[in-house]
């Protein structure tokens, strides 16, 4: 029962935390009384929310007149968000495209973390897919997005990365990390990466990075299939199209290289 309690009061303190960033959002400047006055919470509560929400940059306090609005913290966390739908605007009529052009599935992937995390999915009427992956987080060394990540990343990131265990999906999974480290190399000339029944048996996919403007690769889109119609011998036709799309997208962020 304590447990319950505990975990009752801490819901409680998250939805108060959230209510007062959504006053102070409103309002702008405003005391330790009117947050008070609006959450209907005691003085003492609302100074110590305040004083944690300030700490960790979500709002920031004026110290001549202690009043407190939205911090920078808040602006660092939607920049993220704000990135993804610029590449979820500027690739949805190309990831439709492409899946035309190649019958099959089209994600658009970004990094989140040491994860790749779909934010978008486009299915041909034809495509022998019907799984909805977007908001899936997917390991970075068994899918075609992941490895495009891990070869751009920090190699301080790629090495923490590789130091772990890496889980076995299939008998395809690369789980040695020089093995890995060697055969995503390949990206650098290719400008591709591929899984072959990586992460699922009989799935073979393709993924290139997409480039910001000041060319940090920033997303990654991806053709995925079942191996009777994307073969190994067709990765590199199939790559052509992904990398095209890649640049396409990139260039409506504003890449120019």
């Amino acid at each position: 029962m304590e447990a319950v309690n505990r975990k009752n009061a801490f819901v409680q303190s998250v939805d108060r935390a959230v209510a007062m960033m959504e006053f102070l959002s409103r309002n702008g400047w405003s005391g330790v009384t009117e947050v008070a006055n609006e959450l209907g919470i005691h003085k003492s509560t609302a100074y110590r929310l305040l004083t944690t929400l300030r700490d960790r940059g979500l709002v920031e306090q004026d110290t001549a007149t202690e009043k407190y609005r939205l911090g920078f913290g808040i602006v660092l966390l939607a920049s993220t968000v704000t990135a993804d739908l610029d590449v979820l605007r500027c690739a949805r009529s190309v990831c439709e495209r492409l899946s035309e052009q190649t019958q099959e599935t089209v994600t658009v992937t970004v990094l989140e973390r040491d994860d790749a995390v779909i934010i978008d999915q486009t299915m041909s009427k034809s495509s022998a897919l019907s799984v909805d992956w977007t908001g899936m987080h997917t390991p970075l060394h068994a899918t075609a997005a992941g490895k495009v990540f891990l070869f751009h990343m920090p190699d301080a990131q790629r090495r923490r990365v590789l130091r772990r265990p890496l889980e076995r999906f299939t008998e395809e999974t690369i789980v040695d990390p020089e093995v890995l480290r060697n055969h995503i190399q390949a990206i650098r000339e290719d400008g591709y990466g591929y899984t072959l029944e990586e992460l699922e048996v009989g799935l073979n996919a393709v993924g290139a990075p997409i480039r910001s403007s000041d060319g940090v690769v920033v997303a990654s889109v991806s053709v995925s299939g079942p191996v009777f119609r994307l073969p190994v011998e067709s990765i590199p036709e199939a790559a052509e199209l992904v990398k095209e799309a890649a640049a396409e997208i990139s260039r409506y962020l504003g890449f120019r290289g």
